[in-house]
Formats: C-alpha cells, sequence, structure tokens
C-alpha cells in the first residue's frame, strides 16, 4: 500500500479512532473529511481551468 500502511496498520488507526471519538461521532466525521475532500478538489480543479484559459488566451494573442 502506498506511505507503506499496511492492513494492521489501518486496523489499528481505525481502532485508535473509534476508541478516541466513539461509534456515534465517527461517522460524522467521516462525512466531514469527505466533504472537505470534494471541495478541496473542485477548488483546484477550477484553478487548473483557470490557468489553462490563461494559457489559452495567451497563446492566442501571440498568434495574431
Amino acid at each position: 500500500m502506498p506511505g507503506g500502511l499496511g492492513a494492521g496498520s489501518i486496523l489499528i488507526i481505525a481502532l485508535v479512532a473509534l476508541l478516541i471519538f466513539g461509534p456515534k461521532k465517527l461517522p460524522e466525521l467521516g462525512k466531514a473529511a469527505g466533504n472537505t475532500l470534494r471541495e478541496f478538489k473542485n477548488a483546484t480543479k477550477g484553478l487548473a481551468d483557470e490557468d489553462d484559459d490563461k494559457k489559452k488566451n495567451e497563446n492566442q494573442q501571440n498568434g495574431q
């Protein structure tokens, strides 16, 4: 697995998280983390699209 995390390590991390946050809070934390990652992905995609548009406009201006 990437980062050198095996199945055993992931299981230990999950158990520690369960002990710290409890079974009721853990799904909420997972949902919040997923929303955060989705927003980050959308923001980086938006920045990449803006960069592509800027390069396209520069190329059109240089071609004229």
